[in-house]
C-alpha cells in the first residue's frame, strides 16, 4: 500500500491549461503594476488611437491588405456631418501603410478632434482617408444601388410602398478582400449592410497606376438580388465576418430575433411553471402578422404581468423579407403597417442567424452556403482558424453566448459544403479569484452540445417552411380571423404566451432533449431531437448550463496563419448586465466601456482561458473617462504581425471628442514557460519560449524556478540549436531552479516573430501533487540594446496518482480523455473493465481514498461506491 497525500499548490496557473492528462486547483494570475498607457484602467501592452471617424459614425469592417494599407467603414454617420461624411460608405487610408514589425511606432498618434470640422470627417494618423463607395449609389449599369437590396420583380425595398425602412445601404459593416491577380492589386470587394432583408455587396477595386485605390461600380452587384441567394432564404442583418483560410467571405447574420425566452430564464423554467407569461422571447412571435404590435397586444391582455419579449424589435417588419422572397404585398393604409396575415410565401425563421459562406466568390453569381451546423444566434462575426476545422464565434447582445464548431474534416475538403459535418460547442466560463476584471481571467470549459451535417439540419429546418402568418392565427386561436382578425389576434398572443408557438419547436421538445442529453450524452438523444440545438442553439446551451452571459460579445479575430502558442482575441463591447448581476456564474464589476480578453491556443486549436489586456474605463468613474482609453469596443482585427485593430461603437463617455475610433494594440512582448501533466515515476519537457518583439532580441539571463521540488524536480536543460552563444544552463542541485544566458547573435529571434522557443526543460516526478513553474527575468534586451520588460507567463506541473494495487506492469494511472479524472486506474492506457474492477478492489486503499481529485467520478467531493458504478457507466 503506499501512502501518499495530494497537494494543491497553484497560485497562478490553472490546470485547465494543460490540456489532457491534468488536476488541481486554479488561482488568480498576477498583472504588473505599471503600462504603458497608464491613463486607461488597464492595458496589458501599448495602445495608440490610428483614426477618428466622422461624428455619429462607428468605425466597422477593417480589412488590411498585403501591402499593410488598411480600409473600413463608416456606418451610420450623422447626416449634419459636411459632404461626404453625411453618407455612409466604405474607404481606404491613402498615403499609409502598416509595416508589419509588430510595433506601434509606425505612426504617430491622431489628436482628438477637436473643432466642429474635425469632428465632422474621418481623421487618420497619417495618410488621407478617402470613400471607395458611398450608399445609395448606381451600380450593376444602373440596375441596382449600393446597399439595397430588392424584391424580386427589381424593387427597391427602400421604395416598398406603405413600408418605413430608413437607412437602406446606412449600415455597412464587414469587409473583406479576395484577390483575382497575383500581385493583389485587384480583385473584389465584399461589404456587408446591417438590413432586413441582408445585403451582402461585391464591388469590384483595383489600384491604378498612381497606386490609388478605385472601385468599378459599373460592375458592382448586389448578391442578395440573385436567385441563389433567395433559394436560401436570403439573409438578415449582415454584421461582421471574415475572410476564411480558403479566400471565401464568410458573412454573419446579426438575427438578434432568436431568443425563445428572456434573459436566464430557461424552458425549463417555462415548463415547470407552466406558463410563459413574462418569459417568452421574441422569437416566438416571429409568424405574428405585424410582430410589432405583440407588446400592446399582451398589456391588453395581461396588464401589470405584460412584459416585452427579448429580441422582438429585431422581427418587426419581417414582412419585407417575405416581399423580398415573392410573397405579394399585403395592402398598407395610409402608410402603416397592418395585422392581415402573410399566407403564401414567408421567411422560416430556422433559416436565419447563420454564418454565411459566399462559394465561388470571383464568379459570375458566387453561390451562398448557409452553416447550418455552426448554430443559430446573433452572430457579430466567425473566426476560422489555419486547420481549416476550428471555428469560434460570437453573438451579440445582452445574454448571449459564445460558440465553437469543429469540423471532422477541413470544411474546403468536403466538396460539397452541405456534407460540412462536425460538433457544436458552447463555452461554460468561471471567474478565476476575485479580484479587479483586470485582475480576473475566465477559465473555459466547451460543453458538447451536438454532432450534425449542413444537410441533415437543412433537412430538419425544411420542415417548417410552410409555415406562415396565417399559421400563427389557425393554430393558436379558436376564432376565424376571417371573421374577426382583431379577436383572433388577441387570442392567438394570449395562447403563445402561455403555451409557447406550436408551429415551431416546442417547450417540450427542447426539456425532453436536455433531459436525454443528461441521461445519455449529446450523441444518446432520439434522432427528432437531435435538431434541437442546431435550430434552437441559445435555449439548448442554457438548459445544459453553458454560459449565456455574456453582454455584446462583438469582435473576435485570430492571426491568419495561427499557430499553437497564438492568441484569439474576443471583444466585449460592454461588460454588464448579466456578466454583473447576482444571477448566473459570472458575477464582474462593471465595465460599461468594455474588455478585450485573449486566448492563447493549444496544440489542437483549443482555448481554455481567457485572459484581459485592455479594460475600458467606466461612465460612474469621472477619474477614468480620459481621451487615451479604448472604449465600447465592436470589430477587432488581428494583423500579420500580431497587433491587433480595434473598433469601437458609441465612443462618448465623458470624453472631449464625441467620435468612435480605431485603436492599434500592441501586445506585450512575453516569456513563457509550458505546463506538463506527469505520470507517477516519470519524465517529462516543457518549453521556454518568447513573443512579441518587435525589435527582435539581443540576449538575456532568465532564471525558471519550481515552486515544489519535492513534487517535480528539474533534472536537465538545453537551448534551441538556433541560440549560437549561450552559457551552460545552470541547475540547482535540488532541481529547484534552472539559469538560462544567451546572446541572439544570428537572429533567431526575428522582429516581429510569433512565439519562438529559447531553450527545453526536463522534469521529473517527485511526489504526487500540482506546483507552479515560474520565471525570473534577470536582463532582456532587444537588438537595438534597450531594455524589454516581458510579461511572464508561469506554467505548472501536475504529478498523477501513484500504482494503485497491481496493475499491470506496476504502471500508475492515466487521464485518458484530459478531464482531470484517472479512469485508466490500471495504468494500461486506456479505459476498460478491469479499471472498474481494480476500483473496487482498492476502493478502500489510501491511495485512493485520500485522492478524490483523481478518482471522484460522480463528483459528490468523496469517495464511494458509487464512484465504481460511475466509471462503469463511463464504459
Amino acid at each position: 500500500m503506499v501512502e501518499f497525500t495530494r497537494r494543491n499548490l497553484l497560485a497562478s496557473s490553472t490546470a485547465a491549461a494543460l490540456g489532457p492528462g491534468v488536476i488541481g486547483s486554479v488561482g488568480a494570475a498576477g498583472r504588473p503594476d505599471e503600462h504603458d498607457t497608464p491613463e486607461a484602467p488597464y492595458v496589458n501592452g501599448r495602445l495608440k488611437r490610428f483614426a477618428t471617424t466622422a461624428k455619429g459614425a462607428e468605425v466597422t469592417g477593417p480589412f488590411v491588405f498585403e501591402t499593410g494599407e488598411v480600409l473600413f467603414s463608416v456606418q451610420h454617420p450623422s447626416r449634419d456631418n459636411p459632404a461626404p461624411f453625411d453618407r455612409a460608405g466604405v474607404g481606404v487610408v491613402e498615403g499609409f501603410s502598416f509595416a508589419f514589425d509588430g510595433s506601434n511606432d509606425d505612426f504617430q498618434e491622431v489628436e482628438p478632434p477637436l473643432t466642429n470640422a474635425e469632428r465632422g470627417r474621418v481623421k487618420s494618423a497619417a495618410g488621407e482617408f478617402v470613400y471607395l463607395v458611398t450608399e445609395g449609389e448606381e451600380i450593376n449599369g444602373g440596375t441596382e444601388r449600393w446597399g439595397h437590396p430588392q424584391t424580386l420583380d427589381g424593387t427597391d425595398v427602400a421604395d416598398l410602398v406603405g413600408e418605413s425602412y430608413e437607412g437602406v445601404g446606412y449600415n455597412p459593416d464587414m469587409n473583406v478582400f479576395v484577390a483575382t491577380d497575383d500581385a493583389g492589386a485587384e480583385g473584389y470587394l465584399f461589404t456587408n449592410n446591417e438590413t432586413t432583408p441582408g445585403c451582402i455587396t461585391r464591388t469590384p477595386i483595383s489600384r491604378g497606376g498612381a497606386g490609388s485605390w478605385e472601385a468599378n461600380l459599373e460592375d458592382a452587384m448586389e448578391l442578395e438580388n440573385t436567385d441563389a441567394f433567395r433559394a436560401v432564404g436570403g439573409t438578415r442583418i449582415n454584421c461582421y465576418g471574415d475572410l476564411s483560410p480558403w479566400e471565401t467571405p464568410l458573412s454573419a447574420e446579426e438575427e438578434y430575433g432568436h431568443p425563445r425566452v428572456n434573459g436566464l430564464v430557461t424552458v425549463s423554467d417555462i415548463v415547470e411553471a407552466g406558463s410563459g407569461v413574462g418569459l417568452r422571447g421574441g422569437s416566438e412571435f416571429f409568424n405574428r402578422p405585424n410582430v410589432g404590435a405583440v407588446e400592446a397586444s399582451l398589456e391588453d391582455t395581461f396588464g401589470d404581468d405584460a412584459w416585452t419579449p427579448m429580441g422582438l424589435w429585431s422581427n418587426t417588419g419581417v414582412e419585407k423579407l417575405a416581399y423580398y422572397l415573392g410573397a405579394k404585398p399585403i395592402d398598407r393604409t395610409d402608410g402603416e403597417n397592418t395585422s392581415t396575415p402573410i399566407g403564401d410565401v414567408f421567411p422560416n425563421r430556422y433559416r436565419y442567424g447563420k454564418i454565411v459562406e459566399v462559394t465561388e466568390p470571383t464568379a459570375a453569381e458566387p453561390v451562398p452556403v448557409k452553416h447550418h451546423v455552426f448554430g443559430r444566434a446573433a452572430w457579430e462575426c466567425p473566426d476560422v482558424l489555419p486547420d481549416e476545422r476550428t471555428v469560434y464565434l460570437a453573438s451579440d447582445g445582452g445574454a448571449k453566448g459564445i460558440y465553437k464548431f469543429v469540423a471532422e474534416e477541413p470544411i474546403p475538403n468536403y466538396d460539397d459544403r452541405m456534407d460540412v459535418r462536425g460538433t457544436l460547442y458552447a463555452m461554460k466560463a468561471a471567474e478565476i479569484g476575485e479580484g479587479t476584471v483586470g485582475e480576473t481571467d475566465l477559465d473555459v470549459e466547451w460543453l458538447e452540445l451536438g454532432t450534425a451535417s449542413n444537410a441533415e439540419v437543412e433537412s430538419w429546418i425544411a420542415d417548417y417552411d410552410d409555415v406562415t402568418q396565417v399559421d400563427y392565427l389557425e393554430t393558436h386561436a379558436e376564432t376565424d380571423w376571417e371573421d374577426d382578425l382583431d379577436a383572433a389576434l388577441a387570442e392567438a398572443d394570449e395562447t403563445v404566451a402561455i403555451e409557447g408557438n406550436r408551429d415551431y419547436i416546442t417547450d417540450e421538445e427542447i426539456v425532453e432533449w436536455a433531459n436525454q442529453y443528461d441521461e445519455r450524452g449529446p450523441d444518446g438523444v432520439d434522432e427528432v431531437l437531435r435538431r434541437v440545438p442546431f435550430l434552437e442553439t441559445r435555449a439548448a446551451a442554457k438548459e445544459i448550463g453553458a454560459s449565456v452571459e455574456f453582454n455584446k460579445a462583438e469582435g473576435i479575430d485570430s492571426i491568419d496563419d495561427a499557430e499553437p502558442g497564438d492568441y484569439v482575441y474576443f471583444g466585449i463591447s460592454s461588460l454588464g448586465g448579466y456578466m454583473t448581476d447576482d444571477r448566473g456564474e459570472l458575477r464582474f464589476d462593471e465595465v460599461d466601456t468594455g474588455v478585450v480578453y485573449r486566448a492563447r491556443l493549444d496544440e489542437a486549436y483549443d482555448v481554455s482561458r481567457l485572459e484581459p489586456v485592455i479594460v475600458g474605463p467606466n461612465a460612474s468613474d469621472p477619474g477614468s473617462l480620459q481621451d487615451v482609453s479604448l472604449v465600447n469596443v465592436d470589430n477587432v482585427s488581428v494583423m500579420d504581425d500580431g497587433r491587433v485593430l480595434c473598433c469601437e461603437d458609441k465612443g462618448t463617455f465623458g470624453r472631449s471628442y464625441p467620435n468612435d475610433a480605431m485603436w492599434v494594440y500592441q501586445p506585450p512582448a512575453t516569456l513563457r514557460v509550458g505546463s506538463l501533466a506527469l505520470a507517477y515515476d516519470a519524465t517529462g519537457t516543457v518549453e521556454l519560449t518568447t513573443s512579441a518583439l518587435p525589435d527582435g532580441l539581443a540576449g538575456g539571463r532568465v532564471t525558471v524556478t519550481v515552486s515544489h521540488a519535492d513534487i517535480a524536480a528539474i533534472a536537465d536543460a538545453s537551448y534551441v540549436d538556433e541560440l549560437a552563444l549561450t552559457a551552460d544552463p545552470v541547475v540547482a542541485s535540488d532541481g529547484s531552479a534552472v539559469e538560462f544566458r544567451f546572446a541572439d547573435i544570428e537572429d533567431a529571434v526575428e522582429p516581429g516573430a510569433g512565439e519562438t522557443t529559447l531553450a527545453s526543460i526536463e522534469l521529473e516526478s517527485v511526489e504526487t501533487g500540482s506546483t507552479d513553474l515560474t520565471i525570473e527575468t534577470h536582463a532582456f534586451d532587444d537588438d537595438a540594446g534597450a531594455p524589454i520588460e516581458p510579461d511572464s507567463k508561469p506554467g505548472v506541473v501536475v504529478v498523477g496518482p501513484p500504482p494503485i494495487g497491481d496493475g499491470p506492469g506496476g504502471d500508475a494511472p492515466t487521464d485518458p480523455d484530459g478531464d482531470g479524472k484517472f479512469e485508466d486506474v490500471n495504468g494500461n492506457g486506456r479505459l476498460d473493465y478491469d479499471d472498474v474492477v481494480t476500483l473496487f478492489s482498492h476502493l478502500e486503499d489510501d491511495a485512493v481514498e485520500l485522492d478524490p481529485e483523481a478518482f471522484d467520478f460522480n463528483e459528490n467531493g468523496r469517495i464511494d461506491y458509487d464512484d465504481v458504478d460511475a466509471l462503469y457507466d463511463e464504459l
